[in-house]
């Protein structure tokens, strides 16, 4: 590489080539400590790096050197190469904004004027010297520049702070993490009652006369509640949200159901007018209040339960199980745990599967609405059952998960389509409907269609460790997983769908 032009000026784009390198895209800094015949300069890209190369080393950054330089295959070439385009195009859009600021100036004062190239010389170097100001003090010790590349120029301990300060378009954002900003809560989930299934409208189900209660009216709730009401059961809502239980009610008479939903502002008022309450809450500390809070379902009249059945469908470990089982027990009462795996979708079309246990009884009892919820619904003995089954099917879910956004993020950083990689997924034994369904997701980045939000996913993870605790067994891989969900949690996705976890991996 022939350098026909060593007079670059401090903000100069350039090809710059380090020793057993290819030409990389740069930028001419100004450095307190330059070395004759040598180049300061910022190489662009994730690993970006700070150096000195030779003045022969360096060449314009236009047309003519890029048709010859610009074809290099490597993925953090062509990261460093649209960063630097960017860089480009930001510098001539402010370029063009000052010269009409001072096309105007110059009709109103000539003594302001001065020449639209000078003052665009002066704004870039001086734009340019603020860019790297921060990092004169720190930066006096660098590495040498015939070290600092490999698998590409590396960043250096200084780059850091110049890139936070960076005001020549190129934040620390784009430039080091590419982070986008924490994505928008995700809406409060609604369901349109005017629209049955098919799956529902195929089943053959005789409505239980008995009154029926539901405790929470979440993502899943709500879905329940709908596919109850519109096979004919009596249900007695309550959730923490009034406008959520006042808007099922409103769309439930609407349907023509008026009197089989009647809304109520506690559970123990649910429980009064009840035969059987389902609780679906959001963790174990939910289920515990719905039970023991001061206008829980034992509270108030309800000291004496005289046979009435209560459900919880919450994903809780067995310890919180037996509790609130004791709890329901001791006032004459029936417990059975319900725990439902399935996706939002499933759970508006009535595909759930259902696992659960304690009272034979209530599950018999039950019978109609569970036909209305899921597909399926097994019976697995004694309490603490069906809740350790949970854990451990969404202890598989939550690892093949980290595994699957992982990998959407190696082929990404390759220079592979996620797309791509999907299709020949789905071309293979490890493809299933979830996978499947998660993969879609991230690729549509539509991580405000929430299936089951991190936060839940999380939950349930450290639930299944606190289980391995108890039986004093090992649990590497969901350990690891737990610390990915954390850390996407920590970055302000909690309310968003576990496939966000993706986000956290990418950037």
């Amino acid at each position: 590489m022939l350098n026909m032009e060593s007079n670059f000026k401090v903000g100069d784009l350039v090809w710059a080539r380090m020793k057993s390198y290819p030409a990389w895209p740069a930028r001419i800094l100004e450095s307190d400590s330059q070395k004759k015949g040598q180049a300061y300069v910022y190489f662009f890209g994730s690993k970006a790096t700070y150096g000195h190369v030779p003045n022969s080393a360096v060449v314009p950054f236009d047309s003519t050197h890029k048709d010859n330089l610009a074809s290099c295959k490597r993925p953090d070439f062509k990261i460093a190469l649209q960063l630097a385009e960017e860089y480009r195009q930001s510098m001539e859009q402010s370029e063009n904004k000052e010269t009409e600021e001072a096309e105007s100036e110059k009709g109103e004062d000539k003594s302001n004027s001065g020449s639209p190239k000078q003052i665009n010389k002066s704004s870039r170097k001086s734009s340019v010297e603020s860019a790297e100001s921060s990092s004169s003090g720190k930066g006096k010790t660098k590495r040498k520049a015939s070290d600092s590349m490999e698998n590409g120029p590396k960043r250096s301990r200084s780059s850091i702070t110049t890139l936070k300060d960076d005001s020549n378009g190129l934040s620390s954002r784009s430039d080091l993490l590419n982070r986008p900003a924490v994505l928008d809560r995700p809406d409060s989930p609604t369901v349109d009652f005017a629209n049955s299934s098919e799956v529902i409208q195929s089943k053959e189900i005789e409505p239980s006369t008995l009154k029926f209660g539901f405790l929470g009216l979440g993502i899943m709730g709500q879905r329940i509640v709908k596919n109850l009401i519109q096979t004919g059961h009596h249900v007695n809502i309550w959730s923490r949200d009034p406008k959520k239980r006042q808007s099922i009610k409103e769309q439930a008479d609407a349907m023509g159901g008026v009197g089989k939903v009647e809304v109520y502002i506690a559970p123990c008022d649910v429980m009064k007018n009840s035969d059987i309450v389902f609780s679906c809450s959001l963790d174990p500390e939910c289920a515990k209040k719905n039970v023991f809070g001061n206008c829980g379902v034992t509270k108030q009249d309800n000291d004496t339960l005289d046979g009435k059945g209560y459900v919880e469908m919450t994903g809780i470990d067995a310890q919180t199980s037996s509790v609130i089982c004791e709890e329901i027990m001791s006032r004459g009462g029936r417990y059975l745990e319900a725990q439902i795996q399935g996706s939002r979708e499933e759970a508006e079309v009535g595909s759930l599967v259902i696992l659960t246990a304690g009272e034979k009884s209530l599950f018999v009892d039950c019978q109609s609405c569970f036909k209305a919820m899921g597909k399926t619904s097994l019976y697995l003995g004694e309490v603490g059952l069906a809740t350790k089954v949970y854990l451990i099917l969404q202890l598989m879910k939550g690892i093949a998960l980290v595994g699957l956004a992982e990998g959407l993020v190696l082929a990404d950083r390759c220079g592979i389509s996620a797309k791509d990689i999907v299709d020949i997924f789905n071309m293979t034994e490890l493809s299933c409907p979830y996978l499947q369904n998660k993969a879609n997701i991230i690729i549509n980045k539509d991580f405000k269609k929430v299936e089951q939000s991190i936060q839940n996913m999380q939950k349930d993870i450290k639930l299944a460790l606190g289980l391995s605790d108890e039986y004093m067994q090992p649990l590497m891989m969901a350990s690891a997983a737990n610390e990915v969900y954390k850390h996407s949690r920590k970055l302000g996705y909690d309310e968003h769908d576990c496939a966000c976890i993706y986000m956290k991996a990418r950037y």
